[in-house]
């Protein structure tokens, strides 16, 4: 049936029923693009439709609008291609888009792709089949988690505006570190970046993703920020970053933590618990590190408003010198201390007029007041003949009884004292 397309005669020497060396048959030789080419006439005549069953992994979409993806059990998978319309009438249908986890009835032709010889089933109808095995697994892990307070709002940390030090905990032979490098230098080149190395995929990489985040912060100096990155995969590749391992290295981590992990559309548990999350490796450069051209247009604007407030300031002090000019202190600033001297001159002739008043007015007050006060004098009265008895002690002798035989007193007259002894 391949003898039209193939360019064989059957009777021919390149026929199967040929002779070759000794009477062998000979094996008829195509071309690698026949041998494909033929496979698919052969697949597409004896299978014209099929319909499956399976879960959705590595759904990929492209800018063409056709969706990629593997139709997957637990022990096999099937490449799918979903062309451009009918992806549009499905996840129209469906109500929602497409996504890895999704347990589906898919209903197609397998065609082959002949520049690769891949065989594919063209999917033209898919219903909803629920919630694949690892998609259940994932969402009770993010429920359990949940519960649990990983993923509370309260629990984020502002990631450094301007690190000095960055751990990328990653594959070092894999693309995302590549990516994370290329945008890290477009954007800032003032930051140290040091590579954790470990795997990101297969048995046991969880725990070395969680021992490389623990090696991370003990790095000295100690590093500003911490972003653990892989490139896309399916669910199953990216099922490390799922695990609770890494979710509680990353929750517990003493440094603030930026994780990328996969493509856009891929959510993984680590994302969640991470106090930030990036879209994809180069997206994580730009959360975790400044934009040099915004931090120099930055620059500029404040270097224009502080030369602005500093003509400002300029001006109004201007101002304000030029009206202090104007003041006669200091436009004529001897006229001013003339005024000064004048009014000083005038303040010391009224100090001293007010002095001599006072003086007089103090000194006949004083006279008048000694006279009364020599007037009442007991002095006066003892020279009109008068005179003052005081007892040894002091006491002044009013009576006869103040006194008795034998004390002596003391009598005072106008121009002296005297003492006596009373018999």
């Amino acid at each position: 049936m391949f003898d039209d397309d193939l360019g064989l005669d059957g009777a021919g020497g390149n026929g199967i029923g040929g002779d070759g060396i000794g009477g062998e048959p000979r094996i008829p030789e195509m071309t690698v693009s026949q041998f494909n080419q033929s496979v698919k006439m052969l697949i597409e005549q004896a299978i014209p439709e099929i319909q499956l069953r399976g879960e959705v992994s590595g759904l990929a979409r492209p800018r063409s609008g056709h969706l990629y993806f593997t139709l997957k059990d637990d022990q096999s998978q099937l490449r799918c291609v979903m062309w451009r319309d009918a992806a549009r009438r499905i996840e129209s249908s469906l109500g929602k888009p497409l996504r890895d986890g999704d347990a589906v009835h898919c209903g197609g032709r397998v065609d082959v792709y002949v520049p690769r010889g891949q065989y594919q089933l063209s999917v033209v109808r898919l219903t909803q089949a629920g919630v694949g095995t690892l998609q259940q697994r994932f969402e009770g892990l993010k429920a359990k988690l949940n519960a649990e307070g990983w993923f509370d709002a309260d629990r984020k940390r502002p990631i450094v505006s301007v690190p000095r030090r960055i751990a990328v905990v990653t594959s070092p032979s894999g693309a995302a570190i590549r990516d994370f490098l290329q945008a890290a230098g477009r954007r800032w080149n003032g930051v140290e970046i040091i590579v954790v190395p470990t795997r990101v995929q297969g048995d046991g990489s969880a725990r070395e993703v969680a021992r490389a985040i623990g090696l991370a912060q003990q790095l000295q100096p100690r590093c500003d920020t911490i972003v653990i990155t892989r490139g896309g995969g399916s669910m199953e590749d990216l099922w490390s970053f799922n695990e609770e391992v890494v979710v509680h290295a990353v929750g517990k981590c003493s440094i603030p933590m930026v994780s990328a992990i996969g493509h856009e559309i891929d959510v993984t548990l680590c994302d969640l618990v991470a106090d930030r999350r990036a879209m994809t490796p180069t997206d994580a450069a730009n959360v975790a590190l400044p934009d040099r051209d915004s931090i120099a247009e930055m620059t500029r604007q404040f270097r224009k408003r502080l030369d602005e407030s500093l003509r400002n300031q300029i001006r109004r002090l201007s101002t304000q010198l030029d009206f202090l000019a104007e003041r006669p202190c200091l436009a004529r600033p001897d006229e001013w201390i003339q005024d000064r001297h004048q009014m000083l001159d005038y303040l010391d002739q009224n100090l001293q007029t007010h002095s001599r008043r006072i003086l007089e007015s103090g000194s006949a007050q004083l006279s008048s007041l000694a006279a009364s006060l020599d007037a009442l004098s007991p002095l006066k009265v003892l020279a009109r003949g008068y005179s003052v008895t005081l007892r040894d002690n002091g006491a002044l002798v009013q009576s006869s009884a103040d006194v008795r035989p034998g004390d002596e007193i003391e009598t005072r007259v106008a121009d002296g004292t005297f003492r006596s002894r009373v018999i």
